[in-house]
């Protein structure tokens, strides 16, 4: 394994003021569109809601100070399978700490965590049980911010969890636990799929593959309970309305991503139009994604021009051989963490066909980004799954680790 020192560089987030004053700029001097009235948010973001985060943006976002709270973390890059990695390794000052590696998803960063960070880590801290601690590794998937831009096709989710495998064996964790949604689900699902004598557990809160994607047959619903049934309704509808109003961005990310590449990296406010529309329609509105966040998630894409590299995930995933086929099974253990705003209704029924299912928990609040809009409740959930999975043969951190 070696010392961390001689395969992983230290890094530090240092913005240039010259690049903030031309975001400034920018923001300044925008050529607004026009809106139709009384559409609402069917067209899209609306214009109002766009122009007051950029007002704030402009005003009263304070990167400075967001940039000091993301160097509180121990970051590092790395180069593996010719990408560039970017990752945070937070260690927790229990020594007895089980290691966790969690993946953010698209339009995301490792900026989703800031609020699991700590109880995660140092639950002692904040009130809870010294044995639920965990060391920290959250990369940067390989085209998205830190990590990006990637220079070569073929970065797909599976490419990305073999690069992940990589990481945690250079980190020395000889066994541990993994975390994530979205894109972090497709990664998480396949590295426990392909290292189950490494990844003792899987914890999702996306579960891929496992919703309704065809009308249920009479026969499917007959076979279930009257619960399951009307769930799996409740799913189909779900994919029927996702299929015709919300699929678009994925669908050109899919196909031109490049093309898109020219609007998002020369405008701030169509950066911020396009990934904030998401956090806005894939969170519970009872417990909103906080601006500053937001804020500080857009620009980490905005500074390193990598709104493009990320959007290529879905074109590498889409052009892929496996594309369209089901899930290859993982024999690992699986938890999902159930919200109920979330894009697509998981069914158990089917997930028990490609996944070993060991916990299944279904919350009344929460969307997409979890860990930015019920922190307490992943971090619980996390916290219970492992609990169960008490046994990391192997877990300590090697000698050449470092914190």
């Amino acid at each position: 394994m070696g010392d961390l020192g001689q395969w992983a560089e230290p890094f530090r987030v240092d913005v240039e003021e010259g690049e903030l004053d031309e975001l400034r700029w920018r923001l300044e001097r925008v050529r607004w569109p026009d809106e139709l009235p009384g559409v609402g948010r069917s067209y899209g973001m609306p214009l109002g809601e766009v122009q007051e985060l950029v007002r704030y943006w402009r005003d009263g976002y304070d990167w400075r100070a967001a940039e000091a709270r993301l160097n509180e973390w121990p970051q590092f890059t790395t180069v593996i399978d010719g990408a560039r990695v970017h990752f945070a390794h937070l260690r927790s000052p229990e020594p007895d700490a089980r290691p966790l590696l969690m993946t953010h998803g698209w339009p995301g960063s490792f900026v989703e965590f800031q609020k699991v960070a700590g109880p995660l880590t140092d639950p002692r801290a904040h009130g809870g049980d010294p044995a639920d601690a965990f060391h920290l590794v959250l990369p940067h998937i390989p085209g998205f911010a830190l990590s990006g831009p990637t220079r070569e096709t073929g970065w797909e989710f599976k490419r990305v969890a073999r690069a992940f495998g990589v990481l945690m064996e250079r980190l020395g964790y000889g066994a541990y636990g993994v975390q994530g949604g979205d894109w972090g689900a497709a990664v998480s699902r396949e590295l426990g799929r392909i290292r189950p004598d490494r990844v003792v557990g899987v914890h999702l809160n996306l579960l891929p593959g496992a919703g309704a994607t065809e009308e249920p047959r009479p026969e499917e619903l007959a076979a279930l309970s009257p619960a399951e049934r009307e769930r799996t309704l409740a799913s189909w509808e779900r994919y029927r309305v996702w299929v015709r109003e919300r699929q678009g961005y994925a669908d050109i990310q899919s196909t031109r991503p490049q093309t898109l590449a020219y609007g998002l990296n020369d405008s701030p406010v169509g950066l911020l139009a396009w990934i904030g529309e998401k956090f806005g329609e894939w969170s519970d509105p009872r417990c909103p994604v906080d601006r500053d966040q937001l804020l500080t998630n857009v620009m980490l894409y905005w500074l390193t021009g990598t709104a493009g590299s990320a959007a290529r995930i879905y074109y590498e995933r889409a052009h892929a051989d496996y594309h369209g086929q089901p899930p290859e099974v993982s024999r690992t253990p699986t938890a999902l963490a159930d919200f109920p705003r979330d894009n697509f209704v998981p069914l158990r029924h089917i997930a028990a066909r490609t996944d070993t299912i060991v916990r299944w928990t279904s919350y009344d609040r929460g969307g997409h980004f979890p860990a930015m809009e019920v922190p307490e409740l992943l971090v619980g959930d996390v916290r219970e799954f492992f609990r169960g999975r008490a046994t990391f043969p192997g877990a300590a951190l090697s000698a050449g680790g470092q914190r």
